[in-house]
């Protein structure tokens, strides 16, 4: 019998039971027995002792009470999530095998189990941050996704993140990570001359040193608040990210940068022309509101034109949106719109949230296929 708070999806694969893990942010936990997944409520965030303990708990209660016996134990790529460690350490007690999943794989699988998608699907995802399978932080991927496997068709042309997880949390950082990629690293001093840690900054860009770089669309709207000066340190996650859009549906509906975006040859989306045109806004002292609901257009017109391209090129039938950038409700709806002018069927998150509290569905509707390859 289901627990009450568990949410259940019955799922168009079966098999035997799986145990997926979840990822780092707004852990869950996802146990399928046959056809059915069942989805704890919220365990939280695992940075704390509290949450680690909760995972524990809500991987014994579901066990219990769903009499289940795991035959595989699903995870995250990243080795240092504690939900990873978790999984190993579960998986070693009860001799089963451990199978680690891309986390935007994991995305987009969600949205095909809840949506019973069974052939291959054209996959957008946008987020924050999820380790790539080339061991990068990725977070603005467009992927073709066939059940266990996937293949990464492009991303967003990468951005420096100064100073690692710092950058994450502090806007101004990815801002001057943007002046550097704009062949303006000079300005990086003058323009964030109340951060101490500019100079230093501006030097670890021009040396690259400690800049992982990401394909993160987090990144790129942490990056647009920095340039505009909206938002310099969050005290939460995607605090840049709602002010930006705040601001952008208070100024209403613009039409999008003509030029404000770039389809590379290797099929990148490359955003550095609107970023450009961000600073002359910023410089030249248009309305912040303006310049942030030009980024919004500007930004669902290039996915948009990206999506479009992949699907003609790959025949795709299917394109799945998913990731914790869904949540703007504006990006959502313009590019929605968008691609529905364009004829293509489009799959959104509905029963769960399209953030990382939908990995462990999609880690376990991984799992159950991979056990039929």
């Amino acid at each position: 019998m289901a627990n009450l708070h568990d949410h259940r999806i019955t799922l168009t694969v079966s098999g035997p039971s799986v145990l997926a893990c979840g990822a780092w942010l707004k852990n869950t936990i996802c146990l399928t027995q046959n056809n059915q997944a069942y989805i704890s409520p919220l365990v939280g965030d695992l940075s704390t002792i509290d949450a680690r303990s909760r995972l524990d708990k809500t991987v014994q209660r579901m066990c219990r009470e769903y009499s289940a016996q795991p035959a595989v134990v699903a995870h995250d790529l990243h080795p240092d999530f504690y939900s990873t460690q978790f999984a190993h350490a579960f998986a070693q007690q009860l001799n089963i095998p451990t199978l680690a999943v891309q986390h935007h794989h994991a995305h987009i699988a969600a949205v095909c189990a809840e949506h019973h998608l069974s052939q291959p699907v054209l996959g957008l995802a946008l987020d924050g941050i999820g380790l790539g399978i080339d061991n990068t932080p990725w977070g603005g991927e467009l992927l073709w996704v066939d059940g266990a496997r996937f293949k990464r068709l492009g991303h967003l042309t990468t951005l420096a993140l100064p100073g690692g997880d710092r950058a994450a949390q502090e806007p101004w950082r990815m801002a001057a990570a943007a002046l550097a990629r704009l062949n303006r690293g000079y300005e990086i001093v003058q323009r964030f001359a109340n951060q101490p840690a500019a100079e230093t900054v501006a030097v670890m860009l021009a040396s690259n040193l400690n800049c992982p770089q990401t394909s993160s669309m987090g990144r790129l709207f942490d990056a647009a608040a920095g340039l505009l000066g909206i938002s310099s340190i969050q005290t939460h996650e995607a605090q840049a990210a709602m002010q930006l859009q705040h601001l952008a549906e208070q100024y209403g509906p613009v039409h999008a940068l003509t030029e404000g975006y770039q389809i590379t040859e290797n099929n990148n989306l490359d955003f550095s022309s609107l970023l450009s045109a961000l600073i002359d806004c910023h410089d030249e002292k248009y309305d912040h509101a303006y310049a942030a609901a030009l980024f919004h257009a500007t930004v669902a017109a290039g996915l948009a034109a990206w999506v479009e391209k992949s699907a003609h090129q790959y025949e795709a039938t299917h394109v799945v949106l998913s990731g914790g950038c869904f949540h703007n409700a504006l990006l959502r709806h313009d590019l929605t719109h968008r691609l529905a002018e364009k004829s293509l069927p489009i799959h959104s998150p509905q029963q769960l949230p399209p953030d990382d509290s939908a990995i462990a569905l999609g880690q376990a509707w991984i799992a159950l296929h991979h056990n039929r390859l």
